[in-house]
């Protein structure tokens, strides 16, 4: 399994934000996780357009963007005009999902479903063949720091028995709580892209943090959970 680490930029200093970026590149980050949030769909309001715009400029890097906003398909263009590389919006933000994701993708862009801690792997089955990525929340989304959701552990290894009996070629991202203690259950559970913001942009050394993280998913997916040898 390919391990992808996306170092999400809530959780860095905005004031020096591409400082920020070179310093997570340095230790080998996948993808720049962007937690777009419009202040309705959740208690929080962030950055848009303009800022993947702004990081487009500078960095070739995958830009995985986020969308927890209300009305998700307004954003689509903007963000594709902006550089986005992917766009991951809610199941619940939508009764249109399926138009959603072909607009994505028409747009030259990956196309994501996120999930939240009390939604249902069945809002996405009908549609798991035509997913680049599905993102199973470990927190309720809003806010970075909040404590690890235990469930979501079982919820990936459900989701990664969905995308396989589905043939889809989905990554499996987990957003919310993954740090040291989690990411090697994670991908021991299936997960293979790990959003991190708290536990990377925290630490003393982010490059180092990154190494770290890849290193106890490695060791998770290999079924290590994570333990040093």
């Amino acid at each position: 399994m390919t391990v992808r680490i996306a170092p999400s930029v809530l959780n860095s200093d905005l004031a020096h934000l591409m400082d920020e970026v070179e310093r997570v590149l340095a230790g080998g980050a996948d993808q720049i996780h962007l937690d777009v949030m419009d202040g309705h769909f959740v208690p929080n309001l962030t950055f848009g357009a303009p800022v993947v715009k702004a990081l487009r400029r500078f960095t070739e890097i995958p830009l995985d963007c986020h969308l927890m906003v209300e009305h998700p398909e307004t954003y689509l263009e903007p963000f594709a005009e902006a550089g986005a590389t992917g766009l991951t919006i809610h199941a619940e933000a939508t009764d249109h999902l399926e138009r959603h994701l072909s607009e994505i993708r028409r747009l030259g862009m990956h196309a994501g479903v996120a999930l939240n801690p009390a939604t249902p792997l069945a809002a996405v089955e009908e549609i798991a063949e035509e997913l680049d990525l599905l993102l199973v929340m470990s927190v309720n989304p809003g806010f970075g720091g909040q404590p690890f959701w235990d469930p979501a552990i079982d919820k990936v290894r459900r989701a990664r028995t969905l995308l396989d009996a589905r043939h889809s070629r989905a990554r499996l991202e987990v957003d919310g709580g993954v740090a040291r203690e989690t990411i090697g259950q994670l991908a021991a559970a299936g997960a293979d892209t790990f959003v991190a913001g708290v536990a990377i942009f925290s630490a003393q050394d982010a490059a180092a943090e990154v190494r770290e993280l890849r290193r106890l998913a490695q060791a998770g997916a290999a079924g290590g959970l994570g333990r040093k040898a």
